[in-house]
């Protein structure tokens, strides 16, 4: 990788950044386009940032250097930020999911996008062995520090999946993992590669309204995050070898005082 002018990029990042907040787009995004051109791996987010704007195409999914330093950053703050002040409660969400479903023992668990470790908490006693994934090693430390999987990985969740040889899962989870996706097949058919026959398939995901998505499958919302058309998920899981077991309305966290609307989606593998 070429070495990166950081104070070049920093430069050109803030003045990107400002011209967006100032609702100058179009200058936007030729700021975000020099911050590209300095950092082509987008450790900053550029990509989505003018997707956001409706100055760019849409990305197949946000770019993994970005990913890795917004959650390298913030992962010791990150329970407290989501839980505390943005109200995010999915983890807990997909707990009494199963409570009420009466699905409350698990062989083998594979948490994606495990984080600090939420989700792993919210099922340790449904499971008897769990593994986490994510991108940030600095999440994984903290995840690690909890006690709570017997196997914890710092890898891309779909490279992971396609490159997994271990045992099937009878349980895949990817809670606050959709937001960071767009398209959909690579997850989904890599969740398949690695479920046993009848394995389930939990995660959330951000929606719109329809009259937003103006029939687009999915987009970059106002706040930097793929959101997913509900008819979307329900076609890619079928089409991936899935039955759709439920899709929940929920509110998957607050953002600036305001509920963002989502989904919780269970899924069984048919084989």
């Amino acid at each position: 990788m070429n070495k990166i002018d950081e104070d070049a990029l920093a430069d050109a990042y803030n003045r990107a950044l400002s011209l967006e907040k100032a609702g100058d787009f179009d200058a936007a995004a030729k700021a975000y386009a020099q911050v590209l051109a300095l950092d082509p791996e987008d450790h900053g987010g550029a990509a989505v940032r003018l997707a956001s704007m409706g100055r760019g195409e849409t990305p197949e999914k946000a770019p993994d250097a970005y990913v890795t330093t917004l959650f390298d950053q913030h992962a010791e703050v990150f329970d407290n930020v989501l839980v505390d002040q943005l109200g995010y409660c999915v983890p807990l969400l997909v707990r009494q999911r199963f409570q009420a479903l009466g699905m409350t023992s698990f062989k083998r668990v594979l948490d994606l996008g495990c984080g600090t470790g939420l989700t792993g908490g919210a099922l340790r006693d449904m499971a008897d062995d769990i593994t986490g994934i994510d991108l940030s090693e600095n999440m994984v430390e903290i995840a690690h520090d909890k006690d709570l999987y017997e196997t914890l990985y710092v890898a891309e969740a779909v490279d992971f999946l396609d490159d997994n040889e271990d045992e099937p899962f009878d349980l895949i989870t990817a809670t606050d993992v959709l937001p960071y996706l767009g398209a959909l097949e690579p997850l989904f058919f890599g969740v398949a590669d690695n479920l046993v026959p009848g394995g389930h398939l939990i995660f959330s995901s951000e929606t719109l309204p329809a009259e937003t998505f103006a029939d687009r499958p999915f987009m970059v919302g106002p706040h930097q995050r793929f959101a997913h058309a509900a008819d979307y998920v329900r076609q890619r899981l079928d089409a991936t070898g899935f039955d759709l077991v439920e899709i929940t309305d929920i509110t998957v966290r607050m953002e600036e005082g305001e509920p963002i609307p989502g989904h919780l989606v269970l899924a069984k593998y048919r084989g």
